[in-house]
């Protein structure tokens, strides 16, 4: 039998913990594993006046990642109660859109939140879910919440 699996983009935001409760309960009702993908890129911070700008060490960054991905899935599992689903931690580096249709190749299911951590509080649906919607590789979810500014 194959693999069923489920694959969450977590970028740190209510909207993203509120998709993974989703596909955390819906991977128990599956039996389906969850891939957890939170994505990252390069930050350049002012160095001085006259060097410009340079990439803030990595290594502070992927490890910033890795404890806020791991928080709110943390945060979902608690939520959910299901301790019997399988969820797999994936941390990238590059753009949220493309890194997650690669890692949805061949899932079940991929699963975003309405909108993410920036844009206007205006907008319905943030630019990566939107950019996602029409080129998915697998069927998309994307999870509507009762946030204040949604």
């Amino acid at each position: 039998m194959t693999e069923r699996r489920i694959v969450v983009g977590v970028e740190g935001s209510g909207y993203a913990r509120a998709a993974l409760i989703w596909a955390i309960e819906e991977a128990h009702h599956r039996s389906a594993v969850v891939d957890v993908v939170t994505c990252y890129s390069p930050t350049y911070v002012p160095a001085a006046p006259d060097l410009g700008y340079v990439p803030l060490n990595s290594l502070d960054l992927l490890t910033e990642v890795e404890k806020m991905q791991g928080d709110v899935i943390e945060s979902a599992v608690e939520a959910t109660n299901h301790p019997d689903v399988e969820i797999r931690r994936v941390v990238k580096k590059g753009r949220a859109a493309d890194t997650l249709m690669t890692a949805a190749e061949g899932a079940d299911m991929l699963v975003v939140g309405n909108r993410g951590r920036g844009g206007f509080a205006g907008l319905r649906l943030g630019s990566v879910s939107q950019s996602i919607a029409h080129h998915s590789p697998c069927p998309l979810v994307i999870v509507r919440t009762g946030l204040a500014d949604d």
